[in-house]
């Protein structure tokens, strides 16, 4: 599929999901391993349109995490990262240290098939200012696929600001949120969870374009650093042809 005909059908695909009533709908499963900032905040989004959450985390009875999975809502539920990537969610959401990933993923089971979300970034601070991280030649998210080459990887919500995925009402209007992976069906499938949250979907190419999307992050990060708390989000507006 060609750049412009990716972005026609990703558009179609965010059109249609925010088409749809969040009530009388059998929403899939999502397993979210990690539950700090941002796993428990999209958690408690993807929840609120319908998605059964389960979240995967090393201590699931901890206080701290039960009073997440009580946030979150009825159907939602804590358990081992092993069970959670056993459970029947087939959408699975990294959201954890990457420099955690390759100890974990020989732990995790039933992951042949599923679709990896990455949202993870690598840097090292350098003068004050985030650099790419040594550890990481390519990226994070051909690592992970490499890592779990029968998942299907794709790079997604590494760019925003937790905050403002939150609440994008926050910025003046719509922003980006990118995304590559090799498996165009899995991009469709998160391009509808990108729409359902009012936010934009953009197939950027293969799995290759997230190490450009995990400079976009080191950018924005460097940003905010260099400005003093001045903060931008990524609108990646197509050209008309």
């Amino acid at each position: 599929m060609t750049t412009v005909g990716a972005i026609l059908a990703l558009t179609t695909l965010a059109r249609n999901a925010r088409g749809q009533s969040r009530e009388g709908q059998d929403r899939e499963a999502i397993a979210i391993l990690g539950t700090g900032n941002l796993g428990s905040a999209m958690g408690k989004l993807w929840s609120k349109n319908g998605h059964p959450i389960i979240y995967g985390s090393r201590t699931p009875g901890d206080a701290r995490v039960q009073r997440i999975v009580e946030e979150t809502g009825p159907q939602a539920s804590a358990m081992s990262n092993a069970q959670a990537t056993a459970s029947h969610a087939n959408m699975v959401l990294f959201a954890l240290r990457p420099e955690a990933v390759p100890a974990l993923v020989p732990t995790l089971g039933g992951l042949d098939g599923k679709v990896i979300m990455d949202p993870m970034n690598a840097l090292q601070m350098v003068d004050g200012y985030p650099q790419p991280s040594p550890d990481v030649q390519t990226s994070v998210a051909e690592q992970l696929q490499a890592l779990l080459p029968n998942a299907k990887v794709v790079k997604a919500f590494n760019t925003p600001s937790v905050r403002n995925i939150v609440d994008p009402n926050r910025l003046d209007g719509p922003f980006s949120i990118p995304l590559a992976g090799a498996d165009a069906g899995a991009k469709a499938r998160v391009a509808e969870l990108v729409s359902e949250l009012g936010l934009e979907p953009l197939d950027t190419g293969p799995l290759i374009a997230s190490r450009y999307l995990e400079g976009m992050m080191r950018l924005s990060f460097g940003y905010l650093l260099y400005s003093e708390g001045k903060s931008f989000e990524f609108y990646l507006r197509p050209v008309r042809q």
